[in-house]
């Protein structure tokens, strides 16, 4: 099954043309790339959104959570990744490893683990179709 959803998220980026870079929270941080959105049609009211998310080097996003009904896989793509999910411990990520939030998680920690080379990931979130803000950074 992870193979299936890695296969897919890259087939998606390599076949979605790219849009611009949205800010997710500010635009000294990261930069998120909306790729793919769809309705899942065997799952009524469900959809598949995939966005990138690019680290400069030694970047960092703001603590945040996201819509409360999104379940994340995260995939890096490029470079090393820290993240840190609730109550859990930081982990450091490199290209090729992965991990899942939750509902409702927090995610304290999600930055560039290297303050000279860039990092990149892939979100892929299966969320109510009508939670239209993925993101919501903390006060």
């Amino acid at each position: 099954m992870k193979q299936s959803i890695i296969r897919a998220a890259a087939a998606i980026t390599a076949a979605i043309s790219l849009v611009g870079p949205a800010p997710a929270h500010d635009t000294e941080r990261e930069s998120v790339t909306p790729k793919f959105a769809h309705a899942l049609d065997n799952i009524p009211g469900k959809s598949l959104r995939v966005v990138e998310v690019d680290y400069a080097p030694g970047a960092s996003s703001l603590p945040h959570t996201h819509a409360p009904s999104a379940f994340i896989y995260a995939y890096v793509l490029a470079g090393e990744v820290e993240s840190k999910v609730n109550d859990g411990e930081t982990h450091r990520y490199k290209a090729g490893e992965s991990w899942f939030e939750p509902p409702g998680a927090l995610h304290s920690i999600s930055r560039n683990a290297s303050d000279t080379v860039p990092a990149k990931l892939l979100a892929v979130f299966v969320v109510d179709t009508d939670d239209t803000k993925l993101t919501t950074p903390l006060k």
